[in-house]
């Protein structure tokens, strides 16, 4: 039987359950409700817009947006998002998902801790930037009354999420320090490891190599 949470359906497809089994496996319980509130969010603020959107799409996008930060998936060097899209990507390719929702599942992953650019892009790859948005920083708060955010919250609730949010999100890419640069993910690392500096894009200008 589908599941109903603040009148937003959570898919129930075998893709959407396989989903969910392979991200519950491999997250712990704050990025999974986490995860499954940036699929409510980002719906709920999709139907505020009155936007047309595909729901399984922009659940596997909210449900593997971070999957990149578990010891499973995390690689040595590249960004976050783009090991939890490329999971994403390996998932529903052998699934036989057509290549055009897979981008679009890719995007709304890769994309999501990216300000502003993935507004312009389409509806599924937005919402979950809106779920994202919604969740961890608190834009958009109004746009959910009140009565449907208690539904979310029980069904999903936040446990000190403030503060362990940012505490996984510097577990999981603290490794490879390099690949924050020019990213939000570099405030997380500041805060939270001695010693950081981040890089300064002016000074990599000015180091490179060409004579002038």
């Amino acid at each position: 039987m589908t599941t109903e949470i603040a009148n937003v359906k959570i898919p129930d497809s075998k893709l959407a359950r396989q989903a969910t089994e392979l991200v519950r496996d491999c997250e712990s319980d704050l990025l999974f409700h986490h995860s499954t509130r940036v699929y409510l969010w980002g719906s709920l603020r999709g139907r505020h817009r009155g936007w047309r959107f595909d729901p399984e799409l922009v659940y596997l996008g909210a449900m593997f947006h971070d999957v990149g930060l578990t010891e499973k998936h995390r690689t040595a060097t590249d960004r976050f998002e783009l090991d939890s899209a490329n999971a994403a990507r390996r998932f529903l390719q052998s699934h036989g998902l057509p290549e055009g929702s897979i981008d679009l599942v890719w995007d709304a992953i890769a994309l999501h801790t990216t300000p502003e650019i993935p507004w312009h892009k389409k509806p599924e790859v937005a919402l979950v930037t809106a779920g994202v948005e919604l969740d961890v920083l608190g834009f958009g708060f109004d746009e959910v009354p009140a009565d449907v955010k208690a539904q979310v919250l029980a069904a999903h609730p936040r446990r000190n999420f403030k503060t362990e949010i940012v505490r996984a999100f510097a577990d999981g890419f603290q490794h490879k320090p390099e690949s924050t640069f020019g990213t939000v993910n570099a405030d997380v690392l500041a805060k939270l490891v001695p010693g950081f500096r981040r890089q300064n894009f002016c000074e990599i200008i000015a180091a490179s190599r060409f004579e002038e």
